[in-house]
């Protein structure tokens, strides 16, 4: 395997191989372009410690351990913590554990291991623990276990369950995977509510058990930092009123951070909240009853995910629960504050709209910016600020919370910004290497996929120009800050730390690398403020002269530090890149049955017509078990079961429903003693419910026992055709 892999590696405490066909299908569905691995049997604490085992060497993954508690003695959650800590900081990958169902015997014990592992790993950003709860809330089963299966092979669970089980790790993976939709646009006419306001009157329109479900949904994301906003095509009044007229809804007018109620189409509107918000309409999601509506917001603003919503009602809650673009991979401190972050942007506005000059408005913010020393617990709030700056973001590195944990060598600062109307949060990180010139080798930068160009680059020949330019520098490797904090001098505060910190350290240079994305035109703007760039695209200044940098009123306009949101979108909208349909998944990719029966289909071969076609109702039926498992049209009573396909995972499945549909226990013996094919499980069968009593009466089989035992097994066979034909 090589050391820089991409694949959903995974170990667990049973076997766990039949998740592969699901975890596969959902790799296809969602494009992950990841292959599926499996570590070896039961090596769940080897995988998490080796330095380079499967794991480690998945830096372009996702790792998953699946662990049954009653595989393990008493004592084991508490180390599973240590090692999951462990491989937590060491390795790259973003690690799911998921907890699998216990048996009836084993539960209270299992409650006791999942609160120790809760309590131990919920300040892991790069680690989501999956628990059943979740798994068979949102992905119910008839069936969960398997206890013949597990008896046979350590195949503890159903198929149906496996598939559920690879559902929510890939739902898991796509939240890590996708940045998350920061904006939900909501109709209101028969999308809040039932009824139409404008026609049946603010008071006439009815907050039925659908729309409150919807409407508590929306809210439940709201506190997890979905802004919302209104798009309906209504008179506002009418929409007002109808908040007023029902202090019953969950949500209330306040509740929106933007709105456009009016007659101009959807598509329109949604422009016009995304400039409102200073937001990419890529990070919209409209919802509406509406189908046409939907089609028509596509068409105009083919960036936007519009959601049609059920034709029946009933189905909204669960159609909702089922849309992972909603989904949220972690929920920061951050995310919890947006919504009274952006109301306080309003009222900043407010206050820049009554100031005589924009040095009067800036004077009377009494803005504070501290830099400081990145703090371990504020790693996710520093990944997720790679993963979602894209205006003042000079290199555009994208890195998960372990990779900013384990930067060897490289220092990181965060930016805090509050003002007289409140806090900003956690908006600017600095990510430098001081005195050494070389440039760090983790992260992946965003500009489609392009690598840092050279002498930034990761070619040998790039790193030795670097070393020879840069050796009395400090060379900055992630320059960011949050575009809530832009236009108000911040930027400047912290190209200034940076000489600061130079000087001190008795460096002459800092040095910055630009790599131009679709959307980081205001960084450079600002770069270019200060110096020029050099052939290679870095801005290299005076350490004394960067710490002199400072910001000048005025100057704005013509570098670019207030970099408007229209500014930062006038060049052409990108090709809209490809994203799941969710509303496939939320409708037809909701019910385990019904993904298996997907991945069953999409597995079918057509073979020739058997050569030994069944003979008796029971090879019939075999035939038809045997078929559907290895996924072929037809199968003969003489063909081996290994060579037309199964595999010994696949024998333990088979022998289980046997178990289920025949009530007769064989062992794997029946499948290695030789030839398997299904005559001969047929006839296992059948002595096996002699041997058991068929009928209940085990005393009138005794004596043809005892006869067949004296039988040849052409004797036997014979015998049994006679006893099928006169049946």
């Amino acid at each position: 395997m090589p050391p820089d892999d991409r694949a959903i590696a995974i170990s667990a405490t049973f076997t766990a191989e039949a998740i592969e066909a699901g975890l596969a299908f959902w790799a296809v569905e969602l494009s992950l372009g990841l292959e599926i691995r499996f570590a070896g049997f039961s090596q769940v604490f080897q995988q998490l410690l080796d330095p380079i085992g499967l794991f480690a060497r998945n830096r372009g993954g996702y790792n998953a351990v699946l662990v049954r508690f009653e595989d393990w003695p008493d004592d084991y959650a508490p180390r599973l913590v240590e090692a999951v800590r462990s491989a937590a900081g060491a390795f790259p990958a973003p690690l799911i554990v998921a907890l699998c169902p216990p048996t009836t015997p084993h539960a209270a014990r299992f409650e006791t291991s999942a609160r120790i592992l809760r309590e131990g790993l919920a300040d892991l950003a790069s680690v989501h623990l999956l628990l059943p709860a979740y798994v068979l809330g949102l992905y119910p089963v008839e069936a969960v276990h398997d206890p013949h299966g597990d008896e046979l092979g350590r195949l503890p669970y159903t198929p149906e369950f496996f598939v559920a089980l690879a559902t929510a790790i890939a739902r898991q993976i796509h939240a890590v995977a996708t940045p998350p939709y920061k904006v939900a646009a909501i109709d209101c006419d028969e999308t809040l509510w039932a009824g139409i306001c404008g026609e049946d009157g603010p008071q006439g329109v009815e907050i039925d058990p659908p729309r409150r479900a919807l409407q508590e949904f929306l809210l439940e994301r709201r506190r997890n930092g979905l802004l919302l906003a209104l798009a309906s095509k209504n008179n506002e009044d009418d929409v007002v009123e109808t908040f007023r007229a029902h202090p019953e809804m969950p949500l209330r007018l306040e509740d929106f951070a933007a709105r456009q109620i009016n007659w101009e189409s959807k598509s329109a509107n949604l422009a016009a909240l995304a400039a409102e918000l200073e937001l990419g309409l890529d990070s919209f999601i409209l919802v509406d009853d509406n189908p046409k509506e939907c089609t028509e917001a596509q068409a105009g603003a083919p960036e936007v995910l519009a959601l049609p919503l059920p034709a029946d009602s009933a189905g909204i809650p669960e159609f909702l629960r089922h849309v992972w673009a909603f989904d949220r991979a972690r929920v920061t401190e951050e995310d919890r504050r947006r919504s009274e972050l952006y109301a306080q942007r309003a009222e900043r506005a407010r206050a820049e709209r009554s100031a005589a000059n924009l040095e009067e408005f800036l004077g009377s913010l009494g803005l504070e910016v501290a830099i400081a020393p990145m703090r371990p617990e504020q790693a996710p709030r520093v990944a997720q600020l790679t993963q979602r700056t894209n205006q003042m973001n000079a290199t555009c590195v994208r890195r998960s919370e372990a990779e900013i944990l384990s930067l060897d060598g490289a220092e990181s600062l965060v930016v805090e910004v509050k003002d007289r109307f409140g806090s900003y949060g956690l908006t600017g990180v600095m990510i430098f290497r001081a005195g050494t010139g070389t440039p760090l080798a983790d992260g992946v930068p965003l500009a489609e996929g392009a690598p840092i160009p050279l002498p930034y680059g990761r070619g040998s020949e790039g790193l030795q120009s670097r070393d020879r330019q840069g050796a009395d520098a400090l060379v900055v490797d992630t320059f960011l800050l949050s575009c809530r904090a832009l236009g108000r001098g911040v930027e400047h505060r912290m190209v200034a730390r940076l000489g600061e910190i130079a000087r001190e350290r008795g460096l002459e240079w800092v040095e910055i690398p630009f790599v131009e994305s679709k959307r980081n035109r205001p960084a450079r703007r600002f770069l270019e403020s200060l110096c020029a760039a050099s052939p290679e695209g870095v801005f290299r200044l005076a350490a004394a002269e960067a710490a002199r940098v400072e910001y000048r009123v005025g100057q704005a306009a013509e570098a670019g530090e207030r970099a408007s949101w229209a500014a930062a979108h006038a060049q052409p909208p990108a090709p809209a890149k490809k994203r799941p349909d969710y509303v496939r998944i939320a409708t037809e990719l909701r019910r385990p049955a019904d993904i298996l029966a997907r991945i069953s289909a999409a597995s079918w071969r057509a073979v020739p017509a058997p050569a030994a076609p069944p003979r008796t109702p029971l090879e019939r039926e075999l035939a038809g078990l045997w078929a559907e498992l290895l996924h072929l049209a037809s199968v003969g009573v003489h063909d081996n079961f290994f060579e037309i396909g199964g595999h010994s995972l696949l024998a333990v499945q088979l022998l289980s429903r046997v178990r289920q549909i025949y009530e007769v226990d064989l062992s794997l013996e029946v499948v290695y003693s030789g030839e398997f094919t299904v005559a001969e499980l047929a006839k296992a069968i059948e002595l096996k419910q002699i041997e058991q009593g068929a009928n209940g009466h085990p005393s009138d089989y005794q004596d043809l026992l005892r006869e067949l035992e004296g039988l040849s097994d052409e004797e036997v066979r014979a015998l049994l055709a006679q006893e099928q034909d006169a049946s």
